[in-house]
């Protein structure tokens, strides 16, 4: 039986890595990412468990088992343009005065209080459709508003309206070689990383200095775009995640996971590591693929 994870991708960043980690999934099962219709070359011959991060609406018709939930509506919008028939519309959630959190953490968290019946309706839901649940995962940048502030807040409700689930998260930090715009983003990140560090039991930190300077010297890319270090990030987030979705002697599930590498529960930071890093021919103008 499989042991359900639901995906959470909160704020801009959260939703845009999480849109790439979604289309890495459907390449590796074999699913159209535009429709959610399982290729022909995936058939029953495939032994996989996409149902741990999938659910099947009808014979062929595959949805991701994922909540996309943002305070302003543009990249949402986005997403509903190129990507409506994959995502469930129900799971969609964007803040009715769309004014966004304004990269202030105290306003994410506030609209979090605000929206909270709403959001916990769309878990329940979700959760309810699910056979075995085993846990969250969320995607969210710790610098922003959004993903801070509404970000803490989900953590906080998740951790006390599920305390029997695991939650993990893939935490965006911010760069440290560049000045930001954000006069308040190391607020935004110290509060967030004390439920971080109180309400999670994982969390997989990705280091925008590191993933800037792979995608410079690795992939020798000169002015890496957001497109292309997003799908490094979701090259990681499903390599991290395969031994969940494929057959394999060891960590099956999210618990067996997280037990091999966490030796107590609040020394829970992990970092990531992946090799090779290559990327495609002709992606090197456009949108990567790493």
């Amino acid at each position: 039986m499989p042991r359900e994870i639901i995906t959470l991708q909160v704020g801009q960043c959260g939703n845009q890595i999480g849109t790439e980690f979604w289309k890495q999934l459907c390449l590796e099962h074999g699913i159209d990412a535009h429709n959610g219709v399982l290729e022909d070359y995936a058939g029953e011959s495939v032994s996989d468990r996409k149902d741990v991060f999938f659910y099947q609406a009808d014979d062929e018709h595959y949805v991701p088992r994922a909540l996309l939930i943002d305070l302003e509506p543009r990249v949402i919008n986005g997403i509903r343009t190129r990507y409506k028939n994959l995502y469930n519309p129900e799971n969609i959630f964007v803040s009715p005065t769309g004014g966004g959190a304004g990269n202030n953490w105290a306003s994410g968290y506030r609209q979090g209080q605000d929206h909270e019946e709403q959001l916990l309706d769309m878990i329940d839901r979700e959760a309810e459709g699910s056979d075995s649940l085993e846990g969250f995962t969320l995607c969210h940048s710790i610098a922003g508003g959004t993903g801070s502030g509404l970000g803490s807040y989900m953590l906080e409700m998740l951790n006390d309206k599920f305390p029997r689930k695991l939650i993990q998260t893939y935490s965006v930090f911010p760069n440290q070689q560049d000045l930001s715009d954000v006069v308040v983003q190391p607020y935004n990140s110290m509060l967030t990383l004390k439920r971080l560090t109180v309400n999670v039991d994982s969390v997989v930190v990705l280091d925008n200095t590191a993933l800037n300077r792979i995608a410079t010297d690795r992939l020798h890319l000169e002015n890496p775009t957001f497109a292309q270090v997003n799908s490094l990030v979701s090259t990681v987030m499903a390599a991290s995640t395969s031994t969940l979705r494929f057959p394999g002697y060891m960590n099956n599930d999210l618990v067996g996971l997280i037990a091999s590498l966490i030796p107590i529960p609040r020394c829970h930071f992990l970092m990531t590591g992946y090799t090779p890093l290559t990327l495609y021919e002709g992606d090197r103008a456009g949108e990567s693929q790493v």
